[in-house]
């Protein structure tokens, strides 16, 4: 059983804000106030005493008193909502301000009767106090701590090299051996099994990336326990085709697309026999060669599936690879640096028995207690027996909790909040920072810091812990969410219903025997999981698409903080908004891809909402209230959108997409140069009519990281912003590349005004070798996609980028250079990806140019001065009077460029 600190956090500061003297409170009201403050601030840090401790290490009392006080704090922040939620109602029906209203409806606990209620109220709650105040003191609480994370707040994570990953060469060179040896144009099945955590995926994917190349098409396909099998086919189809299916039957459509082609599909993850049939139903078995992975746990799957590859452990000598890699970074292969750590080292490395999420796990765990070798000790002992004499699950979950319980307790709350998402369900990292925030999980923590920069850390914590796996953008290759190990998973959702930290009907798991749901997650629509309970202390409501029509109406939850529908159909006659706008307490709304046509207008009324998402549905635009929305910090909607004039009153605003056209009242430029909190926007233009208005309102958003403008018609100029004379110092990126051009480079772009800079998109009508020097000595640049006018370069020759330029580059792409760019030895050192855009005449050129010299192909361009190059994308442009012969001669010029660069980088050229 985990220990949860509830409510306490949250509410201890609610209770810090009423007594500060803004509301006036009645001394009546104000004695109590303060005595549960006092008492709760003494229960809060006795239960993050107790917080960090396993549960076979807890007295049973000191759980049963650590259950009572989650509760009761529970029930302490509702009746504190209950007052708030009234001084809105009183502020509605009688007009005026916010405050003043809520200070009215406190003091009518004098009058209307009203203070007999609340008085019975939060007597009843100061005796339940008492009763486990005094139960504490029966009950001496002497559990340790946890210890304090040790990571990087700033976690810039990036890919995992192929090179990175230990001990796979044997297997994945099986595999494609496996695959590609196969006689004649017949197809091949090899489907990978082997218990959880032993890294079938991993190796599933690393085979993929090598061979996709060779296929004309290809799909990598999730399957999990409990699949959505439209969704999948849906999923399958757009990777296969590179376009969303336009049938309602999918799988005639799959299986006509393949007709004839060599393809190539992984299915990760399968559990069921069924579900196999289901999907090779849809794969068409012609001969064209085509190949198949599937990954499953269960032998009996994987011997009806075919092909079965039974994954190994990894051996112990890989096993102290990983290990110290992990830990130290050194590429000493199976030494540990500090000799005084290695016999520890080993021992637990036994336990772990060659499992690499056990490894990992154990990595970030002894990272954090530094080389004390009384420390991994400590660690060894905690793990028992472990795996080293038996594979099961249990075992595994040791392994796991020990990490888990390593984490301070806040962190343990927002992990356990992921228990209510589906298996292998692609969490998104924004969404969840805003869910966290609008339950209170999130406290800030240095000064300056936003509430969601800290949201943030706790999330890069949770990565370099090892306990959640990252998602990474396909285009920047930084982490833009995370999935859940399916046995992480299940431990959190075990941890989360014995504690009643959340409720999730799926047909699968364990429903808490409690008859108190505190979050409520609806993931299928089976007729058994249907709620019955009460909803009336609810605080997060997740509804997934197949269970909408299992959702109790609005006018069911009191308390509501977190109410998550995306992707949930509510079109006419489906679920009802009805009552949205009574959610008082909404801090998060969730309404993505739900097809609406428009909001309620009472969404006005939510006065403490902090998240607004309504992407993905073509609103044509906001209700006209959404400005009183005062504390409304993320504000999320299409480019097609309308925000109402007076959007300066959110002052809160951190994110902002602001659709500017003929109908906008140029006071909305003025207005949002008031939104000094601003840290995310993106202005989209019908038109752009060269004034100094929106360069004079961006001065003022110093806290801007990353500004996205796009000029929709017009001459494709925004000279406005070369006068943008001091941008913000913490800006990381800037987007302007569509129709949008510089005149030049402006003078702010140098590394002493933008040193964080990361990502760069933008176009230069006149670029001097000077000017790419300077975007070379950026420090922080990872991806940059720079478009030049070649009308104005043909007189500029060659351009080069130096030793030394662009040290923290991985993405890089470059449009409209007449002549293909040099690259030095020593530049971009970092490079992966590499994307030019080349005009064919030229090309054939400079094709002719080192056919007659040495033979090198295009690598006059200095390819191979790139060390890390994994990708190279060629598009090139038609010219007039070039041949089909000048075609092929441009291609296999580049063919040898690449084939000659120690990496083999693959190739994809585009005409």
């Amino acid at each position: 059983m985990e220990v949860v600190t509830g409510a306490l956090p949250s509410l201890l500061r609610k209770l810090g804000d009423l007594l500060v003297g803004e509301y006036r409170l009645h001394k009546g009201v104000k004695g109590e106030i303060l005595f549960l403050q006092a008492e709760l601030q003494s229960m809060h840090g006795a239960l993050e005493k107790i917080s960090g401790t396993p549960a076979d290490r807890l007295d049973v009392q000191d759980r049963i008193w650590a259950r009572d006080v989650r509760e009761l704090s529970y029930d302490v922040d509702d009746t504190i909502d209950a007052f708030l939620v009234h001084g809105i109602a009183v502020a509605q029906a009688r007009g005026g301000g916010f405050k003043k209203h809520i200070d009215r409806s406190l003091h009518l606990l004098t009058r209307l009767g009203l203070r007999r209620k609340v008085a019975a109220e939060i007597r009843g709650i100061k005796s339940r106090v008492v009763e486990v105040s005094s139960r504490h003191e029966r009950y001496r609480i002497t559990a340790g701590g946890a210890a304090a994370p040790r990571v990087d707040p700033r976690l810039w994570a990036q890919r995992t090299a192929a090179a990175e990953l230990v001990g796979i060469d044997e297997a994945r060179d099986e595999m494609i051996g496996a695959l590609v040896e196969v006689q004649g144009d017949g197809g091949r099945i090899v489907s990978v099994v082997g218990f959880g955590g032993l890294g079938k995926t991993t190796l599933a994917r690393v085979v993929y990336q090598r061979l996709r190349a060779r296929f004309d098409c290809s799909a990598f396909v999730t399957v999990s326990r409990d699949p959505d099998m439209q969704r999948l086919f849906q999923d399958m189809f757009y990777q296969l085709a590179q376009k969303n299916s336009a049938r309602t039957n999918v799988v005639d459509e799959i299986g006509e697309f393949l007709q004839r082609k060599r393809y190539f599909i992984v299915l990760d993850d399968i559990w069921d026999i069924s579900v196999w049939r289901m999907i090779r139903c849809a794969l068409p078995d012609d001969n064209g060669g085509y190949r198949i992975i599937t990954t499953t746990r269960n032998f009996n799957v994987a011997e009806q599936i075919g092909g079965a590859y039974k994954l190994k452990p990894l051996s112990f000598h890989n096993s102290k690879i990983l290990l110290y890699r992990r830990i130290f970074g050194n590429e000493d292969k199976g030494k540990c640096p500090n000799q005084q750590l290695a016999d520890v080292s080993d021992r637990i490395l036994k336990k772990c028995a060659g499992v690499p999420l056990a490894i990992i796990t154990i990595a970030s765990l002894l990272a954090s207690k530094g080389e004390n070798k009384l420390e991994w000790y400590k660690v060894y002992n905690s793990v028992g027996t472990g795996l080293e004499n038996n594979l099961d699950v249990s075992n595994m979950r040791m392994i796991l909790s020990l990490s888990y319980y390593d984490m301070p307790s806040y962190l343990r709350t927002c992990l356990l909040y992921l228990s209510v998402f589906p298996e292998d369900y692609k969490i998104d990292k924004v969404r969840l920072i805003e869910m966290w925030m609008a339950e209170g999980f999130v406290q800030c923590g240095k000064q300056g810091q936003s509430l969601f920069d800290a949201g943030e850390i706790y999330f890069n914590d949770l990565i370099n812990r090892s306990i959640i796996q990252p998602i990474y953008d396909s285009y920047s290759g930084l982490i833009e969410g995370c999935r859940v190990h399916d046995m992480v998973l299940d431990l959190i959702r075990s941890l989360s219903s014995e504690e009643n930290f959340a409720t999730v009907l799926n047909g699968m798991d364990c429903i808490s025997p409690s008859t108190t749901i505190r979050r409520l997650s609806l993931q299928n629509g089976n007729e058994d999981n249907s709620v019955t309970r009460s909803l009336q202390q609810v605080r997060s409501v997740f509804v997934f698409p197949s269970s909408i029509g299992k959702i109790p109406g609005l006018e069911s939850f009191r308390v509501l903080r977190v109410l998550s529908l995306q992707g949930c159909e509510l079109r006419p006659q489906g679920y009802s908004l009805k009552h949205l706008g009574n959610l008082f307490h909404l801090r998060y709304l969730g309404l993505r891809s739900t097809h609406i046509a428009q909001l309620p207008e009472e969404i006005g009324n939510m006065r403490f909402l902090q998240t607004l998402d309504v992407r993905h549905n073509n609103i044509p635009s906001l209700p006209s209230n959404v400005v009183q929305l005062k504390k409304l910090m993320f504000l999320h909607t299409d480019w097609s959108t309308r925000v109402p004039n007076g959007i300066g009153n959110l002052t809160c605003l951190e994110r902002l997409l602001l659709r500017i056209d003929s109908s906008s009242s140029m006071d909305i430029i003025d207005e949002l140069g008031q939104l000094t909190e601003m840290r995310v926007l993106r202005i989209v233009f019908d038109e752009w009519d060269d004034n100094d208005k929106v360069s004079e309102c961006l001065c003022k958003l110093q806290k801007l990281t990353s500004l996205y403008i796009e000029v929709i018609h017009g001459q494709r100029s925004i000279g406005g912003l070369d006068a943008w004379v001091a941008p913000p110092h913490h800006l990381c990126r800037l987007d302007t590349r569509r129709s949008c051009w510089f005149s030049a480079l402006p003078a702010w772009m140098n590394p002493s005004l933008v040193p964080n800079l990361s990502f760069l998109w933008i176009a230069v009508r006149e670029l001097q070798q000077e000017g790419l020097d300077i975007l070379g000595r950026l420090p922080a640049l990872r991806s940059l996609d720079l478009e030049v006018d070649h009308e104005s370069l043909e007189i500029h020759g060659r351009f080069s980028v130096g030793a030394g330029s662009f040290p923290s580059l991985v993405h890089c792409k470059l449009w409209g250079f007449v002549r293909p760019l040099v690259f030095q030895q020593g530049a971009m050192p970092k490079l992966r990806e590499l994307y030019l855009d080349l005009f064919l005449s030229t090309a054939v050129c400079e094709a002719r140019e080192t056919d007659s010299s040495d033979g090198g192909g295009l690598d006059l361009m200095g390819l191979g001065s790139l060390p890390l190059l994994q990708d190279v994308v060629v598009e090139f442009r038609s010219s007039q009077g070039a041949s089909m012969e000048d075609v092929e001669q441009a291609k296999s010029a580049m063919g040898r460029a690449t084939e000659t660069h120690p990496n083999h980088p693959r190739l994809c050229i585009l005409l």
